[in-house]
């Protein structure tokens, strides 16, 4: 579901993990707020930033059932992933893109 950020924040996981998680507080088009998280390293999230959210939170935060999608909206891609693209919006780089056969090309 779409959503606008209010606020973005940090938290911390529960008891046996230790990091600094950056969450970000979300009033959805239907007018409920949610707390999500913001996967991958870095984000260009600020207040007012549109996000598009998914039901996969992270499990070691507590009340954060909701993750951002990235690469739709106001949330830019992680650049430079090169394993597990789709995760963080990242399209094929043409290094890694796959031959066609002569038979297939189009010309």
């Amino acid at each position: 579901m779409k959503g606008v950020v209010l606020k973005i924040r940090i938290t911390t996981p529960r008891k046996p993990n230790s990091a600094r998680r950056p969450v970000a507080k979300i009033i959805l088009s239907n007018r409920k707020q949610r707390v999500v998280h913001i996967p991958g390293k870095g984000h260009n999230l600020r207040k007012h930033s549109e996000v598009l959210i998914s039901g996969v939170g992270a499990r070691d935060l507590p009340g954060v059932h909701f993750s951002c999608i990235r690469g739709v909206y106001d949330f830019s891609p992680v650049f430079g992933k090169i394993r597990r693209r789709s995760i963080y919006g990242v399209k094929r780089p043409d290094s890694l893109k796959k031959k066609l056969r002569r038979k297939f090309r189009i010309f």
